[in-house]
């Protein structure tokens, strides 16, 4: 569930090494790892995480408005895995992706459901067209001074902007453990993904405000399933093939160590972030 990013943003659930306070990432490194999902999206579509019903449930509680019949845009929609849940839930959604291989599994698993190619920073939508704006997994790769005045021009007065990321649940000590090893591996602060999921880094300028929302689930997975799942995160995919396959290897002897029966149970928390749109508002340009 990938937007290409304009610039460098902190909120993310992909875990990514921070560049020192005033070196943003280089250009070609950030496209790279926002590309590299195209070429890895089979395995994407068939291991990454969905998410439960109770963050739909949570999403029509802050908003006082049922899924069904709403018009929602999914951004970043990736292989669909949200946009089906969306859907199944009995919206109307419309899916907008810029990946070419993302868009084609999308497109083999949800052949019913209309997918447009864009992006957050220049939605290819028309004004005042949606009530629900979604973000799953993806908002990290916008520009927020691009994304949060588009997302504003396509809500219909009283509409939301809902974004949500599956964080890892560190406090599981398994979970933890891995996540230690990422970290001494790829040289990340896989902490920090959850850190950076706040409403400050959505959207520095304060414009919306965001209501927060924690879901705590789990999934009960083979290991290979959770191998394959980890590695199609972008930090997996740019770091080489050689380097990233040393790791999974390695990973793999420490959990068949800790679970001999070959299944994990992957725990997670997903953080939702929602802001509704004034009732009656003036256009994001005539803003203050």
């Amino acid at each position: 569930m990938t937007t290409p990013p304009a610039a460098h943003h902190p909120t993310g659930a992909d875990p990514t090494p921070e560049p020192p306070a005033g070196h943003p990432t280089p250009e070609p490194t950030r496209t790279a790892r926002a590309h590299s999902f195209n070429a890895a999206a089979a395995q994407y579509a068939a291991n990454r995480p969905s998410y439960p019903p109770a963050l739909f449930d949570a999403i029509e509680d802050l908003t006082g408005r049922p899924l069904t019949g709403s018009r929602v845009a999914d951004v970043g929609a990736g292989t669909g895995i949200a946009t089906a849940l969306l859907h199944a839930r009995g919206a109307d959604v419309v899916a907008v992706e810029p990946g070419d291989g993302m868009a084609a599994q999308f497109r083999r698993a949800l052949p019913g459901v209309p997918v447009i190619r864009g992006t957050g920073d220049d939605l290819p939508l028309a004004d005042a067209s949606v009530d629900l704006v979604t973000y799953a997994q993806a908002w990290h790769w916008t520009d927020p001074a691009r994304a949060v005045p588009e997302a504003l021009r396509v809500l219909r007065p009283g509409g939301a902007l809902a974004l949500w990321w599956n964080t890892d649940a560190l406090d599981v000590p398994w979970i933890a453990e891995a996540a230690a090893r990422t970290e001494r591996h790829f040289g990340i602060d896989v902490s920090a993904e959850k850190r950076n999921v706040n409403a400050r880094a959505a959207d520095p300028t304060g414009r919306l405000d965001f209501t927060r929302r924690t879901v705590r689930w789990s999934r009960r997975v083979p290991v290979d399933t959770h191998l394959a799942n980890i590695g199609s995160h972008s930090v997996f995919l740019v770091h080489g093939a050689e380097h990233t396959a040393a790791f999974l290897a390695a990973e793999r002897e420490h959990l068949l160590r800790a679970f001999p029966d070959g299944f994990v149970e992957e725990v997670y928390e997903v953080v939702l972030l929602l802001a509704e749109t004034p009732a009656s508002r003036t256009r994001p340009d005539e803003a203050a």
